[in-house]
């Protein structure tokens, strides 16, 4: 099934018929989630200046960005619905001099929020980023971070790189900032440089959560492990399989070894990861009157799906993201995107008009319980990822394909083994079917409640859904309706639904 999909999924929201009525039970919490999810100012820096080149880039990290009322602008009050689940992350260059943007300056690494950049900010580096954490909290925020360039400043007054970084986290820690992107610079592979790095954030500021990236062996000893830049146009294998190379690892010491799979949400709930919104709902062409390439209005289409983000986050609500290092299984077989390129869909330089993109992922992939069954070989048949998260609730996602020049999004059937019968079972993307299979037979009497994962009132399915002993078979039908009943209009997100029963 290609793209037209999902505006049929829109279409089967009118004349919901559910004969029992809706309930007023909210499956939702209304609690923040604790999981480490951010929003990531990088690509709103590129597109207010049109992707004109890095120092363009760097550059329009400025207050005024954040706070202002012009075109563009006003970047703090985004994601209204879900913001108080997220941190906001300055990226590069919110610690430079206002005028200094080339990428070997003198100034990486100095953490601390620049007073030209930020001239409502003033006092001490601990004061300054204490008052910026204040106002962005009072507009809702669960917190701020920072972009962090792993290699010390050049006036970094002879200090050792433990004395200065331990001198940066206690400023950090003061100031209640929350959360450190630790990219690249001189240090960016050097494991043992990582590795003080987070010992040092225990010790001096244990509510910062350090965010690593570069090698896969660092997710052993991170807070959260980043799987790092992708081209929307193929990002989906090229995720699945960054996440299943990770899963392998184990936890050292206190680490929390959470993984953060950046822009897709859908993917990040299949397999209990974090997630790291680099979208943005500035759309249509560039300033400049160029097509955003770096996310281009073809495929997924990332920016026509700001609901799927929405209800991502808010599965967190219910089951957070946790660490690496338990069960897992990966499938053996693999599925293939490819994507004919054309002008002005992807930032990758080395990419030619006409060039076939090629990445593979595994079809299924699961944590915590067996790979689900799919009823379907075709070679066109969604990724299917599965999860049973700590707290025993389950999550399944089926993940479209880049074909050729479509998204497809092919509805199959799919079977997964649920441990318990009462946790909320949260169904992501477009089915067939999904039958819930558990080890006992259900309760004598039930009833079945589901909820879009975008609003807040839960409405009654028992009559729509099928129960066979120990199985619950849920109609692909059902999970549309109920997975978009809060569907914002003309966003062409996939379902995303949380059902229990009681």
């Amino acid at each position: 099934m290609r793209r037209k999909t999902m505006s049929l999924c829109l279409a089967g929201i009118v004349g919901l018929g559910f004969t029992n009525g809706a309930s007023p039970d909210n499956l939702v919490p209304d609690t923040p989630s604790k999981a480490p999810d951010y929003l990531c100012t990088w690509n709103l820096q590129g597109y207010v200046v049109s992707y004109s080149g890095a120092e363009p880039t760097r550059a329009a990290m400025v207050e005024e960005n954040l706070f202002g009322k012009g075109p563009y602008q006003r970047w703090a009050d985004l994601f209204p619905s879900i913001r108080k689940d997220l941190y906001f992350v300055m990226d590069d260059s919110w610690d430079l001099p206002r005028n200094v943007n080339d990428g070997s300056n003198p100034y990486l690494g100095t953490t601390e929020l620049n007073e030209e950049r930020f001239p409502s900010f003033a006092g001490t580096p601990s004061k300054r980023l204490a008052r910026l954490v204040r106002r962005m909290k009072r507009l809702g925020w669960k917190g701020v971070g920072g972009w962090i360039c792993a290699q010390k400043c050049a006036d970094d007054g002879g200090l050792s790189e433990e004395a200065y970084w331990s001198e940066r986290l206690k400023a950090a820690g003061k100031a209640g900032f929350a959360y450190w992107k630790v990219d690249w610079g001189r240090q960016d592979r050097n494991d043992d440089w990582r590795r003080m790095l987070t010992c040092l954030g225990r010790a001096y500021a244990p509510a910062l959560w350090i965010e690593h990236a570069m090698k896969n062996e660092y997710v052993a000893f991170s807070d959260v492990f980043r799987t790092y830049d992708v081209e929307n146009i193929i990002a989906q294998p090229v995720t699945i399989n960054r996440i299943a190379a990770l899963l392998p690892f184990k936890t050292q010491g206190d680490a929390r070894g959470m993984i953060n799979c950046e822009d897709e949400p859908y993917i990040a709930v299949g397999l209990g990861c974090a997630i790291g919104i680099m979208r943005h709902p500035f759309t249509g062409n560039l300033p400049d009157g160029r097509p955003d390439f770096v996310f281009p209005a073809v495929g997924h289409n990332y920016k026509a799906c700001l609901d799927e983000v929405v209800r991502a986050v808010r599965w967190h609500r219910i089951a957070e993201p946790f660490a690496v290092g338990g069960s897992y299984a990966v499938d053996t077989v693999k599925l293939t995107d490819m994507w004919e390129l054309r002008e002005n869909e992807t930032w990758n330089g080395a990419r030619r008009v006409g060039n076939i993109v090629r990445e593979s992922a595994p079809a299924r992939v699961s944590r915590g319980m067996p790979l689900p069954e799919v009823g379907d070989t075709g070679a066109d048949r969604p990724f299917v990822l599965a999860t049973t998260y700590p707290n025993g609730a389950v999550a399944v996602a089926a993940i479209g394909r880049g074909i050729g020049r479509e998204y497809v999004t092919k509805e199959v059937p799919v079977t997964v083994q649920c441990a318990e019968w009462g946790k909320p079972v949260g169904l992501f993307g477009c089915f067939k079917e999904v039958i819930l299979d558990y080890p006992t037979a259900a309760p004598a009497f039930y009833t079945v409640l589901a909820q879009d994962l975008a609003g807040d009132t839960a409405v009654d399915i028992t009559a729509q859904v099928r129960m066979d002993g120990r199985r619950l078979i849920v109609p692909g039908s059902v999970i549309r309706k109920v997975g978009l009943r809060d569907a914002t209009a003309g966003d062409l997100s996939g379902p995303g639904m949380v059902l229990v029963v009681r």
